[in-house]
């Protein structure tokens, strides 16, 4: 009787929904959160058949090209720029993601950061907790309107028709700019205007970007998109680290040309620019916008749903829920056992 299949998990998380790989895999747990290298990595896949990896692991195709028994990996999060999906196809081996249950969550939070950084909530508490408000003024902490602005959005895929959906009950105009224009039934549904890229900088009030990463939308927001924004705008990044140069945003905020930012991701995360963090008209979030307790479990519940189809158990063996690269199994021979 041949071994069971072996599973590796890069991090210690929902112990009751990681106990489902139990019936189908070998699975070995990493007992503690730490950031894995590129070597750990390699020795962590080198014998396994299968991965539950999260965004900070970064899987390239060194790890790839030593990894023989590899077949699957799961990776938890919407976005998967960590990992080298060009080599994996070549390699035989699939991986998935965990769309769709995280929309309606990540959208709460752009709002959250949204309001902070418009009203100055993180700035106000600050000043507040240093001990510097000794008499109430009429300007004090002046922020940003909300409601009857215009919220611009670029990215309209789930999660920007999520935020766009509940810019309705602020009485808003909603502009947004995609690499395709939205069917006019769902132009309808978020009462959102496609424009220019360019008009898009040019005439939002507070402008969320909600991109995905890839090397065409590296520094997709730059110095010259940050010098069309209007002097009181407001940006908000909740979609990947890279998409904004840092340091051009760091500049930007520093002279005044934009008037805050609110940041959930960043270029070299968990490092975060020296000149943002020394900076008060920046809201600064760890990489959160997904992270209620129902939302983070229904993540790796998929993403163990996505292992247990892609390495062939369970009731839809062969079929996971969420595949990246499906010609992974076109490329698939045999591999060792």
């Amino acid at each position: 009787m041949s071994a069971r299949p072996r599973v590796w998990v890069t991090q210690p998380v929902f112990g009751d929904v990681l106990a489902r790989l139990d019936p189908y895999f070998d699975v070995r747990v990493e007992p503690t959160v730490a950031p894995r290298g590129a070597g750990e990595l390699r020795e962590g896949l080198r014998d396994v058949d299968g991965a539950l990896v999260f965004i900070p692991d970064r899987i390239d195709a060194a790890a790839i090209a030593q990894a023989s028994r590899l077949r699957a990996i799961a990776n938890v999060g919407v976005g998967y720029n960590n990992l080298d999906i060009a080599a994996l196809t070549a390699a035989g081996v699939l991986a998935t993601n965990t769309p769709d249950v995280l929309t309606e969550t990540t959208a709460d939070f752009a709002w959250a950061l949204l309001l902070a950084t418009a009203r100055r909530v993180t700035e106000a508490e600050r000043w507040l907790r240093e001990g510097q408000w000794t008499t109430w003024s009429f300007e004090l902490m002046l922020g940003r309107d909300i409601h009857a602005s215009t919220l611009g959005i670029l990215g309209m895929g789930r999660i920007g028709r999520a935020i766009a959906r509940r810019a309705r009950g602020f009485g808003m105009r909603v502009l947004y700019h995609n690499r395709s224009r939205l069917p006019p039934e769902v132009e309808r549904e978020c009462a959102a205007t496609f424009v220019a890229r360019n008009e898009l900088f040019a005439h939002s009030d507070h402008l969320v970007l909600v991109l995905p990463y890839s090397p065409q939308t590296h520094h997709a927001v730059g110095a010259a998109e940050l010098g069309r924004m209007k002097p009181g705008a407001t940006l908000v990044n909740i979609a990947r680290g890279g998409i904004v140069d840092d340091a051009a945003l760091a500049d930007a905020l520093a002279a005044g040309r934009i008037a805050a930012a609110g940041l959930d991701v960043y270029e070299n995360e968990p490092a975060v620019h020296p000149r943002l963090l020394a900076l008060r008209n920046v809201v600064l979030t760890p990489h959160i916008a997904s992270a209620s307790e129902a939302t983070r479990r229904a993540m790796v519940a998929l993403a163990v749903d996505n292992l247990v189809a892609a390495l062939g158990a369970g009731p839809h063996a062969g079929r996971p829920p969420n595949p990246i690269n499906a010609d992974a199994l076109l490329a698939r021979g045999p591999r060792s056992a």
